[in-house]
């Protein structure tokens, strides 16, 4: 059996054997992320993981613009990439809430879009796009530790810097989006 990065090197150049045993080798892992990522979310969306790990591999498909070859920056991607499409639902379903969409919607539905931590969620996300304003590697930090669930050890490697920056780093990024949220 070949390596992830081989693999995964044969699919970026449009080998679609290599694209099918990709989604083989990382499906798994893509699906572990994406239940991680609706139970951050709670039930604000009427996401599933199959559906959500499908609409990740529909923006996958252009492999060319993924960084790296390795399996955790493909899992850090995939992690950044579910976290805008869980956002991306939970915007699209309050604009229908708010009449953007006059479509009908089941009672279950409706009070799921009115949950109050719908704009939790929005809040958070917010704050960590501002912090890619401010310091963007402290935003990536977050999107890797959290999200990607990557280790230390893995953080540091992808970011390029010591284990001992990454824990003080991700102080810092805990901090300041604990501070941001409390406003």
């Amino acid at each position: 059996m070949q390596d992830f990065a081989t693999v995964f090197q044969h699919a970026r150049q449009g080998d679609p054997d290599a694209t099918g045993r990709l989604m083989q080798m990382i499906y798994p892992e893509l699906r572990q992320l994406a239940k991680s990522r609706l139970r951050r979310s709670g039930h604000l969306t009427l996401l599933n993981t199959t559906e959500l790990v499908a609409e990740l591999w529909l923006r996958l498909q252009n492999l060319q613009q993924l960084p790296g070859a390795q399996r955790h920056f493909f899992l850090a991607y995939a992690a950044k990439a579910m976290r805008t499409i869980v956002i991306d639902y939970v915007r699209k379903r309050q604009a229908q809430r708010n009449g953007g969409d006059v479509d009908h919607i089941s009672l279950d539905e409706e009070l799921l879009i009115s949950h109050p931590d719908t704009s939790e969620l929005l809040r958070v996300n917010d704050a960590l796009s501002e912090l890619e304003q401010l310091a963007p590697r402290l935003a990536q930090l977050v999107e890797l530790r959290y999200f990607a669930g990557l280790t230390e050890e893995e953080a540091a490697e992808f970011l390029g810097v010591a284990r001992r920056t990454v824990q003080r780093d991700w102080l810092k990024a805990r901090a300041w989006l604990y501070e941001a949220l409390r406003q």
